[in-house]
C-alpha cells in the first residue's frame, strides 16, 4: 500500500482518496493522474456518500512534476499529459456526489486547480496556496483559468496568476477560495465530521445541486428558472421526498437511501 502513487479507502460510507508521492510533495506525473482517475472512478460507483481528496507528508499537491514535464519534449506527449491532467477537473465536477479537498499543506499549480474543482475546501492553518506556474514560464492548467476567477473575481486572479505569489490559509480565506481553517491537528477530524454532517442530506438531491450550481454561471436565468422546475418535479417523485416529508412531521432526522 505505502509504494501506490495514489491510496483508496472506504469507511462509514466516505471515501478518502490520498495522493501519495510525499517525497515528490505530490506532484503530478503520469502515474499518479492514471491512479487519480481511477480512484475517481471507483469513487463515483460505490457506496460511499461523500469523497475527500487529500494529500500524504507536507503538500495537498505541488503541480506538475517538472521532471515528469521535462521529458515531454515531444509536443504531441506534452498536450496529451495536460489535456489527461484536465480531465480530472471534469471528473470531479460530473461526479454526483459531494467532493471536498482536505488541504493539508501546500497546493500549488494544477494541485491549488485541483482543490478548486472540488466542490468544499478545508484547509488547515499551515496550508499555502500558489498559482506558480508564471515562474517556470508556464500557464495555468487543470482549469485554473475556468475556475479561479469563478471564485475570487477577474482582477484577483489575474493578481495571483501574473505574480504567482504564495498566500498563506488567512489570505485564500478572506479571498473565498476556501470553506473552513483548521488546526492541523484538527483538519482531519473537522473534515470528516463535515462529510459525515453530508451523509445526512439526500444523494439525489445533493447531485442535482452540484450539477446545476456547476453549470449556472453559463445558464441564463430563464433557463435555470425551467431546470430549476424540471429536477424539482423528478425530487417531488422520489422516496427521499417522501420521507423527508415524514420525518419532518415526526420531527425526527430524515433517513435517506437515495431513491
Amino acid at each position: 500500500m505505502e509504494n501506490e502513487t495514489v491510496l483508496y479507502a472506504l469507511e462509514d460510507e466516505i471515501a478518502t482518496i490520498t495522493l501519495n508521492r510525499p517525497k515528490s510533495l505530490n506532484a503530478m506525473n503520469e502515474e499518479l493522474v492514471d491512479s487519480l482517475r481511477h480512484c475517481l472512478t471507483r469513487a463515483s460507483q460505490d457506496e460511499s456518500r461523500a469523497i475527500i481528496l487529500t494529500g500524504n507528508g507536507r503538500a495537498f499537491c505541488a503541480g506538475g512534476d517538472l521532471a515528469h514535464l521535462s521529458t515531454l519534449t515531444a509536443p504531441i506527449k506534452a498536450k496529451e499529459f495536460i489535456t489527461k491532467v484536465g480531465k480530472l477537473v471534469k471528473q470531479i465536477q460530473a461526479i454526483q456526489k459531494p467532493v471536498i479537498a482536505m488541504v493539508n499543506g501546500v497546493a500549488a499549480g494544477a494541485g491549488f486547480n485541483l482543490a478548486l474543482a472540488c466542490d468544499i475546501i478545508y484547509a488547515a492553518k499551515s496550508a499555502r496556496f500558489a498559482q506558480s506556474f508564471a515562474k517556470v514560464g508556464l500557464v495555468p492548467d487543470c482549469g485554473g483559468m475556468y475556475l479561479l476567477p469563478r471564485v475570487i473575481g477577474l482582477h484577483k486572479a489575474k493578481e495571483l496568476m501574473f505574480t504567482a505569489d504564495l498566500i498563506n490559509v488567512e489570505t485564500a480565506n478572506q479571498l473565498g477560495l476556501i470553506n473552513h481553517i483548521s488546526e492541523d491537528n484538527a483538519l482531519a477530524d473537522e473534515t470528516y465530521a463535515f462529510a459525515k454532517k453530508l451523509k445526512e442530506s439526500a444523494p439525489i438531491a445533493l447531485a442535482m445541486i452540484k450539477q446545476t450550481l456547476n453549470e449556472s454561471a453559463d445558464l441564463s436565468l430563464n433557463t435555470l428558472l425551467s431546470k430549476e422546475g424540471a429536477l424539482q418535479t423528478i425530487c417531488m417523485q422520489t422516496k427521499d421526498y417522501q420521507e423527508g416529508l415524514t420525518a419532518f412531521k415526526e420531527k425526527r432526522s430524515p433517513l435517506f437511501s437515495g431513491k
